[in-house]
C-alpha cells in the first residue's frame, strides 16, 4: 500500500518568519506522524495570497488552488489555529470556506470529493475557546466529507488572561501530549482502514 500523506494547514496569523506556536504543536503530531513513516508537509496559510469567496478558483492571482491541491493528495488534513477572544483565527474561516467552495464537487464514485480523508484540528491559546474552535472546524470538515475519528482535538491553553504560551509552558502538559498521540494515531488508524476499505458509494452519493 502506498505511503500515507498527511498536510496540516496552519492557519496562523503570522508567516513563517515568525515564530507560530500552532506549528510547534503540529510539530509534534507530524514527529509521530514521521516515526510511522506517515509523510506530511505543514503549509503556513498565511504565507498564501487567498481571495475570499467560496469557489474553487476565485482567479486573480488566488493562491488557494495550490493548497487545494496538496489537501487532495492527502490522506489526512489537519487545521490548526490559534485563538483570538475564544475564536479560530479569521484564516482558519476562510480555509474552511475555501474547502466548502469544492464540497459539491464528486469523486469517481459519485461521493463528495473529501470523502475516504481524515480530519483533524490542532488549537493552541493562553486562555480559553479550544474546544469550541475544535468543534466548529471538525464539524465543518464531516460537513463536506472527511471522517472524523475519535480524540482528534489536540490543544493547548494557559491559564487565564496574560501568560506564557504554547512553547513556554505547554510542551510538557501530559493532557496536551497525550491528545498528540490519539490525534496522531487515530487519524494514521482511520486513514490506513479508509485506503483498504472505502465508504461504498451506494447511499452516499451526491446525485
Amino acid at each position: 500500500m502506498p505511503k500515507l500523506k498527511a498536510v496540516f494547514l496552519n492557519t496562523s496569523l503570522k508567516t513563517t518568519d515568525e515564530t507560530s506556536h500552532t506549528e510547534a504543536l503540529m510539530e509534534e503530531v507530524q514527529a509521530i506522524y514521521k516515526e510511522k513513516d506517515v509523510e506530511s508537509e505543514i503549509i503556513r496559510i498565511a504565507d498564501y495570497k487567498i481571495k475570499l469567496g467560496v469557489q474553487e478558483d476565485m482567479g486573480n492571482g488566488d493562491e488557494w488552488p495550490e493548497i487545494y491541491d496538496k489537501v487532495m493528495s492527502s490522506d489526512i488534513v489537519i487545521i490548526g489555529t490559534p485563538l483570538w477572544l475564544g475564536e479560530k483565527s479569521s484564516l482558519a474561516t476562510q480555509v474552511v470556506e475555501r474547502l466548502y467552495g469544492s464540497s459539491s464537487k464528486t469523486n469517481d464514485k459519485g461521493q463528495a470529493v473529501f470523502y475516504n480523508k481524515v480530519g483533524g484540528v490542532v488549537v493552541t491559546g493562553n486562555e480559553d475557546g479550544a474546544k469550541h474552535a475544535s468543534a466548529s472546524i471538525l464539524y465543518a470538515l464531516s460537513h463536506i466529507g472527511f471522517v472524523i475519528p475519535p480524540n482528534v482535538d489536540a490543544y493547548w491553553v494557559g491559564e487565564a488572561g496574560p501568560g506564557p504560551s504554547y512553547i513556554e509552558g505547554g510542551k510538557e502538559n501530559d493532557f496536551t501530549k497525550g491528545h498528540v498521540r490519539m490525534l496522531a494515531y487515530n487519524t494514521i488508524h482511520l486513514a490506513t482502514m479508509l485506503k483498504n476499505t472505502p465508504i461504498p458509494a451506494e447511499g452516499n452519493t451526491l446525485d
